[in-house]
This record gives structure tokens, sequence and C-alpha cells, in this order.
């Protein structure tokens, strides 16, 4: 198993406190090492707001979750049930196997996982008047939520957890100040690009824009374009697997970006 000491090169991950040990497993088999610069960390809205409105959103005759997150949260909250007549959807496979593990047994997801992705699913497509039980995180998929109502749809929406700014980690400032091996970003989610970029000293920012930043759909890539990266890949998708895949093509072989 590779570590920090022996690794050939490094992921940046954004990710929230205490979601980096997929990723870092599926880095470690790669030769990878991984460098966590979290922004924030998921906290369960426990309240009585959250469950009546989580209530709402399962009564729903079709029910969208937009995260593993809020898979979790929601199920910390009240046993997750589907009726017969209801549908479920997912923003994609990862949420859709979160769902699965609670006993959800059938849930659609697209194969472009990201929010455009998961509105040209024809179950969203004859939508008007149609109530659907959106669970998600305040700010969650910001592309996602007018999409539907556009269509005519009446959400019911479930704020199930939040996401609390934490500091950027001290010690993994300077882990990445230190860093000569190469390396690059992985970007899965607009937000935490945005408070990472905006709380890091600047040379550690001009540091990680120099970096390839590997981005989990084009909305991403363009962010990051604005944001100051020159050198971009678009992943195949948000799996860790599709992240790594070109991680790896970039920092290694050096191959074309896009």
């Amino acid at each position: 198993m590779a570590s920090g000491k022996d690794a050939g090169w490094y992921v940046i991950s954004l990710r929230p406190q205490g979601a980096h040990d997929a990723l870092r497993r599926a880095a470690t088999r790669r030769g990878a090492a991984l460098l966590a610069l979290s922004p924030w960390r998921i906290a369960v809205r426990d309240d009585d707001d959250a469950r009546a409105a989580l209530a709402r959103a399962l009564d729903a005759g079709l029910v969208l979750f937009t995260s593993p997150a809020a898979v979790a949260a929601a199920a910390r909250l009240r046993p997750l049930q589907a009726r017969a007549d209801q549908i479920w959807l997912a923003v994609g496979s990862g949420t859709a196997r979160a769902l699965h593990r609670q006993g959800i047994p059938r849930v659609g997801a697209p194969a472009r996982m990201d929010s455009e992705g998961l509105l040209a699913l024809p179950e969203l497509q004859s939508i008007a008047g149609r109530r659907i039980g959106f669970v998600t995180a305040p700010s969650g998929r910001n592309v996602l939520a007018p999409g539907l109502e556009a269509r005519g749809a009446e959400l019911e929406r479930a704020d199930v957890y939040a996401r609390v700014d934490v500091p950027l980690s001290h010690r993994s400032v300077q882990a990445l100040d230190r860093l000569r091996a190469p390396a690059c970003v992985l970007i899965s989610s607009g937000g935490a690009l945005e408070r990472v970029m905006a709380h890091l000293p600047a040379e550690a920012r001009a540091k990680l824009l120099r970096m390839p930043a590997i981005a989990a759909s084009e909305r991403l890539a363009e962010q990051a374009a604005l944001g100051g990266f020159s050198r971009i890949v678009l992943a195949a998708g948000p799996r860790n697997s599709q992240l790594l895949d070109s991680a790896a093509s970039a920092v290694m072989r050096r191959d074309p970006l896009a």
C-alpha cells in the first residue's frame, strides 16, 4: 500500500471531512496518496422542521435524492420505504447504491451523473403539476431545482443535512506547500472549490492552480476554467474510478487535456 511518504503522485481531495476514505483507498491502489483539503463537514439536520419536510417529500409520487449524504441523513431521521406506486430517482450511481443499501430496490439514475443528466431522464420530462420529493441540502444542486420548477413541478424540498464550514487544516495547507511530487485536484463540487480557493493562502492557491484540475462534469470544468485553472481534464463521470483514470492520465502520462 502506498503511503504519503512513498507515493509516486498525489490527488488533492476537496470532499467534506470524513468523506475521503473510499477515494484514498482507490488512489492507494494506483500508487497515489491523497491530500485532503476539506472546506466543510456534513451535519444531519435533526429537528422537527427537517423531519416534517422529509415526511412530505417521501409522500410524493416521485422522490429524488441528490447525494449519498442526503440518503444517509434521511435514513438517520426515519426508515426509508418505497410504495409500489412511487418512482425513486438518484443523481448518480453512488446515490442509487446508497438507496439500495437502505432497502429501496428500484432506483432510476442517469448514465451522465450530474444535474443535467438527471433532467434528461424520461421520468422528468412531463412533470407539470406533479409533486416531487426533493431530498438534499441547503444550496445543493442549484441547477436541478430550478430546472424541475421550470417544467412546472411542485417540489417538496427536504434539506436533511447541512454543510458546515470548517477552517482548512493548517497541517494540510503546510503539506500542500511542501508537496513536490506530481499532483492534481479532483473537482466534484463547485461549492467546495469556491470555498477552498477563497481560503487558501495566496502561494498555496497559486500552486493549486498550476496543477491539472480533474472535473466531474462539464459545468465543473467551466467553473474550474473561470477560477483560473489552465490545465483541465473532463472525467468520464464522478465515480472515484473515473476521476482517478483521468488523474493518472494527466499526471503520469501527460495526455492531451480537454
